[in-house]
């Protein structure tokens, strides 16, 4: 029986691509197909790698750090206390009034500015004159810094010579003290959060709604929809993962407000929240706890008491999808 150096020699080899060949094409179909799938791994990987870096390695030292007791000014000492921090904080009636106030702000804020956002996008998305600049105007807000929005709003809600007072005054009100009582404090916080996001997120939903097709809107008039019938039943549906993002958004600005509340405080009563805590939120009960109390660790357990209460959010959103999606 001839081999195969003998068949190739003597020209009884089969015909076809020499092996190879074959392993060229073969790697060159990988490489091919690498370089279709396996590119955006590529370009990702590294993205994900700074994420870790930056992101998980805060977390974890964040939570090392909040099962010890440790001092700012002594970092590198640590007494390990297990969860003795979680326990005094949830014993602890600041961390109560902070969620709470942390909840009503972010309320108070959150579903006036949406539901501006949503109308207000809704009338830039007419053809009207001058549209452009009013999309710009809209960014302005966005575009001035916390501090600057709020020392001006400090200014229209101070007690004896605000705006607002003089205006409540004009007609015959009493004024009110905004920043020593709780409801007006909040009030008066909200809407420095109303007035920066609120043309931000018009922006988004102006977006989402230009996406929608014109077709959708020239059938629901054929069939003799309204403008309002229109807006709730072909706009809204068409941007709901838009909404759904600008409330994502919203929830984690609310449980992280800090700037606002501070800066209202004019002085050392803004850490505190008030003189009696009335507008402290979770932010500033972290700050006072690590940089004014100097109690590292406790700091700590309220950043993780703010990480947890993202997570159970997230959790709860997750379930009552689930739940709309099997009742539909």
């Amino acid at each position: 029986m001839a081999t195969s150096t003998t068949k190739a020699l003597t020209g009884d080899a089969p015909r076809g691509p020499a092996p190879d060949d074959r392993t060229d094409r073969r790697r060159g179909a990988l490489l091919h197909r690498l370089d279709i799938k396996g590119a955006p791994y590529v370009f990702v990987a590294p993205f994900f790698v700074v994420f870790a870096a930056f992101s998980f390695y805060p977390l974890v030292y964040t939570s090392w750090i909040s099962l010890h007791d440790v001092e700012l000014a002594t970092l590198d000492v640590m007494e390990w206390v297990a969860f003795d921090n979680y326990v005094e904080l949830w014993g602890d009636s600041r961390f109560w009034n902070a969620l709470q106030n942390t909840i009503t702000i972010g309320v108070i804020s959150t579903v006036p500015q949406l539901l501006m956002a949503l109308g207000l996008a809704h009338l830039l998305n007419y053809r009207m004159r001058a549209s452009l600049f009013f999309r710009v105007a809209s960014l302005v807000p966005y575009a001035t810094s916390v501090a600057a929005a709020a020392l001006v709003f400090t200014m229209i809600f101070e007690r004896d010579f605000g705006m607002i007072n003089w205006a409540l005054g004009a007609v015959g009100i009493d004024p009110v003290d905004w920043e020593a009582d709780k409801w007006p404090a909040q009030v008066a916080i909200s809407t420095i959060v109303i007035w920066r996001w609120t043309g931000y997120n018009a922006l988004l939903y102006l977006a989402a709604m230009q996406a929608i097709p014109a077709e959708r809107y020239e059938a629901a008039s054929l069939d003799g929809a309204s403008r309002w019938q229109q807006f709730t039943h072909v706009t809204v549906p068409g941007i709901r993962s838009t909404i759904v993002f600008t409330i994502v958004l919203s929830t984690i600005g609310a449980t992280q407000l800090f700037g606002e509340p501070l800066i209202f405080g004019q002085g050392p009563n803004g850490v505190s929240g008030g003189a009696d805590n009335q507008y402290q939120t979770l932010g500033l009960l972290l700050y006072e706890e690590g940089w004014k109390n100097y109690q590292m660790g406790r700091s700590a357990t309220v950043a993780w008491a703010m990480f947890l209460l993202l997570v159970l959010v997230f959790l709860v959103q997750r379930l009552v999808k689930r739940a709309r999606s099997r009742t539909s």
